[in-house]
């Protein structure tokens, strides 16, 4: 099984949590609804973490081209699924330029009133404008990529003030001429500006890249350090959405790792 294979891969990549992002909707097909494919992740991604030593969390995605019912479905999948086992989280992913975020405010109203976690993508393949739509509509601690906020100082200043975290992913964003070279990429600016970002893949099928393969090519681009990237291992861990036990628990493993 596909989740079985990647937790594989992120442990033979020495990761030791991971928050994995899938469109249960999408999977929703004859007998298959999308709430036994979340049951099925969930499953193979309980033993096969416990298998290889690797935490896992699960972030279940609605899509921009969906409809406001279908979002609402992604979100009670959720709080359906949400601290069985495996904790589970809200996203909202997909093109950010021509769809607009109305159709899916009702859902993460839903997930704030029950406090159910979650994170958006903006500022990707959209400028400053689409971070700043959902700081203002969203109030997130978390925003996928972001990376565009580099345009306006005072939106960077605005995420260090309410110290959110961006799920930066630098080779995709070469991949997609989000920068056209490595060196380019904003990623090194804002952390000197004060951002907490951690560094991600992105969709390994799409972008085939290690997270180790990615830190190779930031430290061949900025000259980080193993201090730098366990700060950014840090960082993310402080915002992952997984238990206060499990982040203090491996916070003393990556600090040793990184020492």
């Amino acid at each position: 099984m596909l989740t079985v294979d990647v937790i594989g891969q992120l442990a033979a990549d020495g990761l030791v949590y991971a928050e994995l992002r899938f469109a249960p909707l999408l999977h929703s097909q004859g007998e298959l609804t999308a709430g036994r494919a979340v049951e099925i992740v969930m499953e193979a991604a309980a033993q096969a973490g416990a298998e290889h030593g690797v935490g896992i969390g699960l972030i279940l995605c609605t899509l921009r081209h969906f409809d406001a019912a279908q979002s609402m479905a992604t979100v009670r999948l959720v709080e359906r699924f949400h601290q069985r086992g495996v904790n589970v989280a809200f996203d909202l992913a997909g093109d950010e330029i021509a769809l607009p975020l109305d159709a899916h405010l009702p859902a993460f109203s839903y997930a704030r009133q029950r406090g159910l976690p979650f994170t958006v993508h903006a500022g990707e393949s959209g400028g400053p404008e689409n971070v700043r739509e959902v700081l203002d509509l969203l109030s997130p601690t978390r925003i996928g990529h972001g990376v565009r906020c580099i345009e306006e100082a005072a939106l960077v200043e605005r995420l260090v003030a309410a110290s959110v975290h961006l799920e930066i992913c630098p080779s995709c964003n070469v991949q997609t001429e989000i920068v056209a070279v490595y060196a380019l990429h904003p990623i090194d600016e804002l952390v000197r500006r004060g951002v907490r970002l951690g560094i991600s893949t992105d969709q390994r099928t799409v972008t085939p890249i290690t997270l180790s393969g990615g830190y190779a090519k930031l430290h061949a681009a900025f000259g980080w350090s193993m201090v730098d990237f366990g700060q950014r291992n840090l960082d993310a861990l402080d915002a992952s959405f997984a238990p206060e036990s499990t982040k203090a628990r491996l916070r003393p493993v990556i600090e040793a790792a990184y020492r």
